[in-house]
């Protein structure tokens, strides 16, 4: 038990989350000889590949894992959202997040979180112990609080995120330097805290994985050019994780997750401008760039990642298809959804969600009518300025977001990951871990604890 815990005499166990974005369990159950920390953490206690959301993306996997709800209630959908009853859309951020997070829960049960680096935290809340806000944050000063964090942070240089727009180089060296000195730095901070040991929940995420996924994950999977740097990089997140365990007292239990996995990317694939093909979407003139510029007799339009909507009358501002016909026209898209295939005539999809099946809550009304779930290699985007390429074109990126395979590893033998575990399970198995009282109804999963 750590110092501060023996000074107040509390005895209620704890927990530190550390969260690793975008890592696929199978990257690390398929080297313990590489990643021999992480293999030991398998080994002592409980490991599984689990399930992400639906959409597989960032910006709502995150709300979603430390809510432990669905985006019909946390109200992210995505990177970027649309806003009710207008074609204006929006960016995500902490503030649009409308269900309890996860260390909310512990601040109201009286006990203290320290919360860095999560994405989708902006600006930082004031309820919590501390908290450095992550992903599409600004400067460290205004994402950081309390001031002596962020004076904290300032000293040791820390890095919000890497800079990906190094990623699109050929040469990657300048960005896996980058990529080294944010883990460096997000390390600092994290071994920093943990060791001052005042804390009830330890909650901090590395998101740099994501970040060299992206760009180097098929040098990984082929044995590419930058194999080695690939998996040197997660060498170094596997000594973290090792040097961060060992920094934790008897009461704490270490939990290690990722918000999805993550697979090979052969093309990036224009949603809109599949949907402009094929008579489903057109734009009011040639001069086009936002969900605003499409016409009146569009019947559908996407968002990123794979979400799509119809075009509908009383909900959208300029309708196009009535009420009456919704169901008709949703069933035609999600057979033409099915029916897309690439160049080498191979299918987009490896299935079509419809919204109402996993999307439930408050914010429904801003829910896709459908979603792509895609095959490994096309990663659907949503552009409104057309792509010179046309639909399927090649990006810098090699590496995109899977539904399956993320990460779960719970540094207790009590824990099981039973096959059909997902990200919700997350929040009410650490309410558990720590003694935390909830109610069952408030989670879309259950407690593995």
């Amino acid at each position: 038990m750590g110092l501060f815990d023996r000074i107040r005499g509390g005895d209620d166990p704890r927990v530190a989350f550390v969260g690793i974005d975008g890592v696929p369990f199978s990257l690390l159950a398929d080297n313990p000889d590489e990643f021999p920390n992480v293999a030991a953490v398998m080994e002592e206690g409980a490991a599984g590949a689990i399930d992400s959301i639906v959409p597989p993306e960032s910006s709502a996997c995150w709300p979603a894992l430390t809510t432990g709800v669905n985006p019909g209630e946390t109200g992210v959908y995505g990177f970027q959202d649309r806003e009710t009853g207008s074609y204006d859309t929006y960016v995500p951020m902490g503030r649009d997040v409308q269900a309890t997070r996860l260390w909310d829960r512990v601040a109201e049960n009286g006990r203290d979180a320290t919360v860095l680096n999560v994405p989708v935290t902006f600006p930082p809340q004031r309820n919590v112990q501390r908290m450095a806000s992550g992903f599409l944050s600004p400067a460290i000063e205004k994402a950081a609080y309390p001031d002596e964090l962020a004076d904290y942070l300032e000293s040791i240089d820390y890095k919000i995120d890497v800079d990906a727009k190094l990623g699109h180089d050929d040469d990657k060296s300048a960005f896996l330097e980058d990529a080294h000195d944010t883990i460096d730095r997000r390390f600092e901070a994290f071994e920093h805290y943990l060791t001052q040991d005042d804390w009830d929940l330890f909650f901090g995420v590395f998101m740099t994985t994501d970040r060299v996924n992206h760009f180097l994950f098929e040098d990984y999977v082929e044995d590419g050019e930058y194999y080695e740097e690939f998996v040197d990089f997660y060498r170094t997140v596997d000594d973290y994780i090792g040097r961060l365990r060992e920094t934790l007292a008897d009461d704490v239990t270490l939990v290690v997750a990722s918000d999805h996995g993550f697979m090979t990317e052969t093309y990036e694939v224009d949603c809109n401008q599949w949907l402009a093909d094929e008579g489903w979407l057109s734009f009011a003139d040639d001069d086009h760039e936002e969900l605003a510029d499409i016409s009146d007799d569009t019947r559908a339009y996407s968002l990123i990642p794979g979400r799509f909507y119809i075009n509908l009358e009383g909900r959208e501002p300029r309708g196009s298809v009535p009420e009456s016909a919704f169901e008709e026209t949703r069933a035609e898209l999600k057979r033409a959804l099915e029916g897309m295939e690439s160049p080498e005539g191979e299918p987009v999809a490896k299935r079509v969600v419809v919204g109402e099946d996993v999307f439930e809550g408050a914010h429904a009304d801003i829910a896709p009518d459908l979603v792509v779930i895609p095959n490994e290699g096309y990663d659907l985007k949503a552009k409104f300025k057309p792509h010179d390429d046309g639909v399927f074109y090649h990006g810098p990126r090699n590496g995109m977001h899977s539904f399956e395979n993320a990460t779960l590893l719970v540094d207790d033998p009590d824990v099981s990951v039973p096959d059909g575990t997902d990200l919700y399970d997350i929040a009410p198995t650490i309410l558990d871990l720590m003694e935390v009282d909830y109610e069952r109804s408030a989670f879309d999963g259950a407690s593995l604890a």
